[in-house]
C-alpha cells in the first residue's frame, strides 16, 4: 500500500477520499494518512475521514516519500498549490474512478495529477495534461488536447477536435461544441454551450454562450 495524502480538506477533499476507497474496493493500493490544508488547524479532524496533517509548509518538509492528490475546486487554487510544492519525495498520481470507459485507451494519454470522478468517458486520441480534475459523467469526445489546471464539473461535454489551454472552469453540463479553440482562464456558466472560440480570461454564460462583461 502506498502513502496518500489529500490536499484540500474540505467537501470535495472528502469526495477524493471516497474515490481512493473504491479504487481501494478493486485494487488496494492506496493508505490515506489524512489531510494537508492551509485553512484548518492541524491535528483537527475532517469529519471521521482523518486527521489534518500541516499545510504547505509542513508537506515540503515531509521526510518520507508520499503521494499527494490536490482536491480543490478553484483551477487557480489548484495551480497555486501545485506549483507550491517543492518537496522532491512528493509523488502525484492520476486518481481514476474505477471502470470509466476509453474509446481506445492506449490512445489517451495524460500527465500527473489528474483525478477522473466515476462514469466519465474519453474518446480516441485524447491528450491531456497535469492537475485536471473531471468530476461525474465527464465526457471528452475524439483529438481533443487538454492542458493543465483544469476544472470540468460534473456531466461537462467536450466535443472533439477541441483545444483547450490551462486554468479553465467548466461549469455543470456545460457543453463545447467541435473544433472550438480555448486558451486560458475562461469560465463557461452552468449548462451554457460555447459555440464560437472564447477569449481568455473571460466569462461565458448562455446558450449559446454570450460573453459576459462586469
Amino acid at each position: 500500500m502506498t502513502k496518500i495524502a489529500i490536499y484540500g480538506a474540505g467537501g470535495f477533499g472528502r469526495e477524493v477520499f471516497c474515490l481512493l476507497k473504491n479504487i481501494n474496493a478493486i485494487s488496494p493500493q492506496w493508505e490515506v494518512i489524512g489531510f494537508f490544508d492551509d485553512g484548518k488547524s492541524k491535528g483537527e479532524l475532517v469529519g471521521h475521514y482523518g486527521p489534518v496533517l500541516g499545510g504547505m509548509a509542513e508537506l515540503n518538509e515531509w521526510r518520507e516519500s508520499l503521494a499527494v492528490v490536490i482536491a480543490v475546486g478553484s483551477a487557480q487554487s489548484l495551480k497555486k498549490i501545485a506549483e507550491g510544492i517543492k518537496n522532491p519525495l512528493v509523488s502525484f498520481p492520476n486518481i481514476i474512478y474505477p471502470g470509466i470507459m476509453f474509446a481506445d485507451e492506449s490512445s489517451v494519454s495524460m500527465g500527473k495529477g489528474n483525478i477522473i470522478q466515476r462514469a466519465s468517458f474519453f474518446s480516441c486520441d485524447v491528450k491531456i495534461g497535469d492537475f485536471n480534475v473531471f468530476n461525474g459523467s465527464t465526457v471528452l469526445g475524439h483529438d481533443v488536447v487538454m492542458g493543465s489546471y483544469n476544472i470540468l464539473m460534473p456531466a461537462v461535454r467536450i466535443s472533439g477536435s477541441t483545444t483547450i489551454g490551462d486554468s479553465n472552469f467548466f461549469g455543470i453540463n456545460a457543453i463545447v461544441l467541435q473544433g472550438k479553440k480555448i486558451g486560458n482562464g475562461i469560465t463557461l456558466g452552468a449548462a451554457s454551450v460555447l459555440m464560437k472560440n472564447p477569449k481568455d480570461g473571460k466569462l461565458y454564460i448562455g446558450n449559446p454562450a454570450k460573453l459576459m462583461e462586469f
